[in-house]
């Protein structure tokens, strides 16, 4: 796993390409937006949605996600569960925010709400977290720290 700030660097921007790539396309098919709205619109809405994900990530919620895992009651000599400890803090903190991204995308490309702006704001973080987590844990986690040690084995050999 990442030793340096620029590994942690480029582990946060594969990790937040992964889940924001598979978070865009759930919540377009979610939402009915798939052939509804352009290529571009949705490039642009991924493209802010990476930006405010690897900003939170590198500098808000992985730091702080990092503090409060090593501070659960966890066995900290088994990888696995510091990996769920971590993993648990980051994309409960990270759904509650990148939610209100949601939620802002939705005011501003359908310029309403069907329901109460706390209640639409509850419905995305629920639907988000429900298939934020599973992914991060079964899919995303595994398949970016594997990509990532292959990366650092090359690093490493090529000195």
């Amino acid at each position: 796993m990442p030793t340096t700030k620029k590994e942690s660097f480029y582990f946060g921007m594969m990790m937040c390409f992964f889940m924001v790539t598979m978070m865009t396309i759930y919540n377009l098919l979610l939402n009915g937006l798939i052939g509804r709205i352009g290529w571009s619109t949705i490039t642009v809405e991924f493209l802010i949605g990476f930006m405010i994900a690897l900003a939170l990530d590198l500098f808000i919620v992985g730091p702080a996600a990092k503090k409060v895992a090593f501070k659960l009651p966890i066995n900290k000599s088994k990888k696995l569960h510091v990996i769920l400890a971590i993993s648990t803090c980051m994309v409960l903190v990270m759904a509650f925010f990148m939610s209100f991204y949601g939620l802002a995308t939705s005011i501003l490309g359908h310029g309403h709400l069907e329901d109460p702006i706390i209640k639409s704001y509850i419905l995305i973080f629920l639907k988000n977290f429900a298939v934020a987590y599973p992914l991060q844990v079964l899919l995303a986690g595994p398949v970016v720290r594997s990509l990532f040690t292959t990366w650092q084995n090359k690093q490493a050999n090529s000195y």
